[in-house]
Parts: C-alpha cells; structure tokens; sequence
C-alpha cells in the first residue's frame, strides 16, 4: 500500500489504524476532520506534504504484517470492538475522572486556578458521553443487529437515520476535549502538585487519544459503510 496526498485522512487510518499516531503526533485532527484530504490538512498546519507521506510510508511497510484493515472487519465485529475498547473504556474511566478532577481542584484551585476550567469542561463532556452511548447502545446498535439478522431494510434506515445526531455529539466531545487540552497547556505537569494531580493529566490526556480512536472507527468506518449499504440496498 502506498499513501497519496489526495486520500482522506479517515481513509488512510481505516486502512492503516497505526497512523493515528503519526496524526496525532502532528496535531492532525483525524476522527472529527476525517473527511479532509492529507493535502489539506498538512496545509492547514503547515506540514511539508512529502515528508508526511514518507513517514506514513515507512511507518506502514515496517508494521504491514500486523496492519488492521477496519474496512473488511464484519459489522457485528466492528460495533463488538467498538463496545469493549471504547464503551468498557469510558465506563470505567469517566467516573474515575470525575472523582479526580473535583479533588485536584479543591486540593490546588486556590494556586491553579485553570482546574475550575478542567472541572467545568470534563463534566460536560462527560455529559455528552453519557447520553451518546446511550444512543448508541439503545437506538444504533440495536437496529444494526436486527438488520444483520432480518436484511429488513427499515432496521438499517434506523440505524442511518441517526448518524448525522451522533455526528454532531463527536464534534462537540472532540471540541471539549481539544478545550481541555489547550487549559492544560498540552498536559504539562506543575512543579507543585501531588501525585493524585499528576494521574489525572495522565488519565485525561488517554481519554483524548481513546476517544479520537472511537470517534474515527465511528465516524470514518461504521457510518461510511452504514451509508454505502443503506445506498445499495434493495
């Protein structure tokens, strides 16, 4: 496989799941902007296009073996590694958080004053996260498993219906949590804070790179191949 500057970067990533570390190594958005061509996003932030694709490149044929292709996985398999490596994730981590961020902030919100800003901002996107999975996991889901096992055309117009809606839910989690990285100045640690504060930064910031991975396997896979099917579909 070779990587061209026209692809999408949600493309790119489908097929080659590893280059999400490059992208977010280069700040390039690549679940919410999925849909942008890599020209335009290393244009956006001016990266030389040529030397992204070299790195691409190399990073793909030094792991091609062990290279994840989202695109081919089957429907029920891909919502199955959906649930287990993000829905499982944020029920375990975004109560754990909660409990940090409001301890940090009535530990050290007197000498930084930004972890009012961290509190405020995690429990909204906590908020949204909450009632998202509960779209997903009572509407999508559902409708997407009952067409796998009926081919009832109106079981999938369900699950395509409700698309744009969690669309619009990932770009405001993936504002929140861009929000929260630039409060926390990319997560750097203060010279005087405990242990609790250095956790939860740590935890945050893997909030961060998990949820951009779970909105791109959404985004960029699921509801691309959703649409294609409902489109062809008798």
């Amino acid at each position: 496989m070779t990587f061209n500057q026209e692809q999408s970067i949600g493309n790119i990533v489908s097929k080659f799941p590893k280059a999400a570390d490059i992208f977010q190594s280069l700040n390039i958005d690549y679940c919410c902007g999925g849909d942008r061509s890599l020209i335009t996003a290393c244009n956006e932030v001016d990266l030389d296009i040529n030397e992204v694709l070299t790195q691409l490149n190399d990073y793909y044929n030094s792991l091609r073996t062990s290279a994840k292709d989202y695109t081919t996985v089957p429907l029920n398999a891909l919502i199955n590694i959906i649930l287990q490596n993000h829905h499982a994730y944020l029920y375990e981590r975004l109560p754990l958080i909660s409990k940090l961020t409001t301890k940090i902030l009535r530990v050290h919100g007197n000498h930084h004053k930004e972890l009012t800003d961290v509190f405020k901002v995690f429990h909204q996107l906590k908020t949204e996260m909450d009632m998202h999975l509960i779209k997903e996991e009572t509407t999508q889901y559902p409708a997407i498993e009952n067409y796998l096992k009926s081919n009832n055309k109106n079981d999938l117009e369900t699950a395509v219906k409700i698309i744009n809606e969690l669309k619009n839910d990932h770009s405001e989690v993936g504002d929140a949590l861009k929000k929260l990285r630039d409060i926390t100045d990319d997560y750097v640690i203060p010279e005087d804070v405990c242990e609790m504060f250095v956790k939860t930064y740590e935890y945050l910031e893997d909030l961060e790179q998990n949820t951009f991975t779970h909105i791109h396997l959404e985004n960029n896979v699921l509801f691309k191949r959703l649409i294609a099917l409902y489109e062809t579909s008798a």
